[in-house]
């Protein structure tokens, strides 16, 4: 590949590894680029991004369209709508109030069918298209700060049920799920925005509380699974889950049977970036088996991690045969959520969130 045709067309296969965040309101022209040129494959709106539901509806609106303008693939729209202090959509969107306050609701099953069945239905109508959500970490112990209020339970039974729920409801209803953190976060004392958590849970531990969880919502066909920021000693003293090849591929995909999308967690959280830098930790959990590497904030960090796995592409250090793996995952779960041709009606937006002021 030494032709500038052929450059661009890799580039617009690698653009489709890669989620990345947008600073306003209303697309911008670094986005717009990042769209044309790179053909990039999803981006993720935070609070800083949404106002109201007829500004978010334009600006999904305006990202696809844009898309469609330059041939690129559709992209995905994501949002973290866990509910309580996790959830981007505020009111007027219907405001829920955790996976805690689930776990511990007289009828959990019927609060968990709720939240995915209304989760769904708005974020839907104003053109999002995947949930970070739901997390499936089995609480043990106190919970460290960035995870309180956001587990359903102690008990991973309970956990693997409501999941499962959340999962096969949000995705009934036409939005994709995204289980979170696999192999397990519940027993982290550190924040991974900060630092890297190493967790010392033994084997038999992982296996009979960690994993079922897990396993019960890649059963019930879970669209994707997002990486933990963390050291397990047990399975692998050297690499974070994110970054290790015996976690992603050994044990999600292998054991686990997952054939689904492997998202990272934010590659510039601290847990990453202290110990690799966004591009290294981009490349080496891409080498270990993502499929979607995730860039919240510093748009600048997308282009020159393409550029490094690019690179080990064009050496021969990285195999076509790995990147094709991975577009026929995003192109397959694309097609089953995406529908080109489904319009935001704006009108329907309008009328159903006025009711609800």
């Amino acid at each position: 590949m030494n032709t500038l045709l052929d450059l661009s067309e890799l580039n617009q296969r690698l653009g489709q590894l890669f989620m990345t965040g947008m600073p306003g309101t209303s697309l911008d022209e670094g986005t717009e680029l990042l769209i044309r040129e790179y053909n990039l494959g999803g981006i993720i709106l935070f609070s800083r991004n949404i106002d109201d539901p007829m500004q978010l509806a334009r600006l999904c609106h305006d990202i696809q369209n844009t898309a469609a303008r330059y041939q690129c693939d559709p992209l995905f729209i994501a949002i973290d709508q866990e509910g309580g202090r996790v959830a981007r959509l505020r009111k007027p969107f219907t405001v829920f109030p955790g996976n805690e306050a689930i776990g511990m609701d007289e009828r959990p099953v019927r609060k968990a069918v709720e939240f995915g069945t209304v989760t769904a239905r708005e974020m839907k109508m104003v053109g999002l298209n995947m949930n970070l959500a739901p997390v499936v970490d089995v609480r043990k112990g106190r919970p460290e700060r960035h995870l309180r209020g956001r587990l359903f339970s102690k008990d991973h039974k309970t956990v693997a049920l409501l999941g499962g729920k959340v999962v096969k409801t949000l995705q009934e209803n036409g939005i994709m799920a995204v289980a979170k953190h696999f192999p397990g976060l519940g027993r982290a004392s550190t924040d991974p925005h900060l630092s890297l958590p190493v967790i010392e849970t033994d084997i038999r531990e992982i296996n009979e509380v960690n994993i079922p969880p897990f396993k019960a919502v890649i059963d019930m066909g879970v669209s994707a699974v997002m990486t933990s920021h963390a050291l397990y000693i047990a399975l692998d003293p050297k690499n974070p889950a994110t970054l290790s090849p015996f976690i992603l591929n050994g044990l999600l995909r292998e054991r686990l049977g997952f054939h689904g999308l492997i998202m990272t967690d934010d590659l510039e959280m601290g847990a990453i970036v202290k110990g690799y830098g966004v591009p290294e930790g981009a490349l080496a959990s891409f080498q270990a088996g993502s499929d979607i590497l995730l860039i919240c904030k510093g748009q600048k960090n997308f282009p020159e991690s393409l550029a490094l796995i690019r690179e080990k592409i064009l050496r021969n250090e990285l195999s076509n045969e790995r990147l094709s793996q991975s577009l026929q995952r995003i192109k397959k779960v694309k097609s089953k959520f995406i529908k080109p041709k489904q319009k935001i009606m704006f009108r329907k937006v309008e009328r159903y969130f006025m009711s609800r002021a």
